[in-house]
């Protein structure tokens, strides 16, 4: 076996695992398809492994290419790591920073907080990588987390900015049409808005809650932005952030004193990055930015 493998063979390998077929993993990193073919011929020389099962239907991973999956995306992090350390070298806060969090935190919370980051940092680069899976830090598949519990890894820098509220909440239309319910069983008579799969998170909510079970919803999405649109178009009552929920005078809180969930919120990243500027700019105005969101939060 080869000891000196280049990573663009294994970036062409995961290329190919991740679309299907050459042309497609081509497309997609941007070089020319015989180029794909040579990289993944190469690789399984060099490994002395069949890789992938060629077919009509594209190229289907063996199971020696399934087993690499996750060592080949160990790479691409790092290597990713390495590229954005090497761009902030030099003075000031500069190169790329690459930040994970969830699609509604990502979307409805950050836009602001990396809007006045870049107006103080101009050359600084920032990466949003939204996703409810925990992305590992020390494994470098980013530099700095939003997440919604506290880290448990070692090597990790960690700041709880604290609490942010979550509850049910409806549209006016949905309330002014089916009424506003007075108790937890009144829901029992409304269309819910709620999960399709289990988390932690819900598993955790259903023994304070235990009526926001699959079953009672007229409606099904894990995708966390879905269940905010179908609570702004009147589709029926579901979990919201509060503070996102009293941003628009339409939307309103149901049953408060009954049904309050609270999401406790970290800011982490490696403790080998805190000597980054770029990083340390990053961490401090996202800490800045969710405290100042934590305390808009009504509740």
């Amino acid at each position: 076996m080869a000891s000196d493998i280049g990573w663009e063979l294994y970036r062409s390998f995961l290329g190919v695992l991740r679309h299907g077929s050459l042309s497609a993993a081509a497309r997609a990193l941007g070089v020319a398809q015989p180029t794909v073919g040579r990289h993944v011929a190469a690789l399984e020389k060099s490994l002395g492994l069949a890789l992938f099962t060629r077919s009509q239907a594209g190229f289907l991973p063996t199971e020696a290419g399934q087993s690499l999956r996750r060592y080949a995306e160990s790479l691409q992090s790092t290597v990713a790591a390495l590229e954005r350390a090497a761009a902030s070298q030099g003075s000031g806060v500069s190169g790329s920073v690459r930040i994970t969090a969830s699609d509604v935190i990502g979307v409805e919370v950050l836009p602001p907080i990396v809007a006045r980051l870049r107006d103080r940092h101009p050359d600084l680069v920032v990466e949003l990588a939204l996703t409810d899976r925990v992305q590992d830090l020390v494994r470098r598949e980013a530099d700095i987390a939003v997440r919604m519990m506290r880290p448990r890894q070692e090597h990790l820098v960690a700041r709880r900015v604290g609490l942010i509220e979550v509850g049910l909440h409806a549209h006016r239309n949905y309330l002014s049409r089916r009424g506003t319910p007075k108790s937890v069983a009144d829901l029992a008579d409304h269309a819910l808005v709620g999960f399709d799969e289990t988390t932690p998170f819900i598993r955790d909510a259903g023994r304070k809650f235990n009526d926001w079970r699959r079953e009672a919803f007229a409606v099904r999405t894990d995708n966390n932005l879905a269940q905010l649109a179908l609570i702004r178009a009147g589709t029926g009552i579901g979990v919201c952030q509060a503070a996102i929920a009293q941003r628009d005078p339409q939307i309103v809180r149901v049953l408060p004193k009954h049904v309050a969930l609270f999401l406790e919120t970290w800011i982490t990243m490696h403790q080998d990055l805190r000597a980054s500027p770029r990083c340390r700019a990053t961490f401090d105005a996202l800490v800045d930015g969710l405290e100042q969101y934590i305390s808009s939060d009504p509740g």
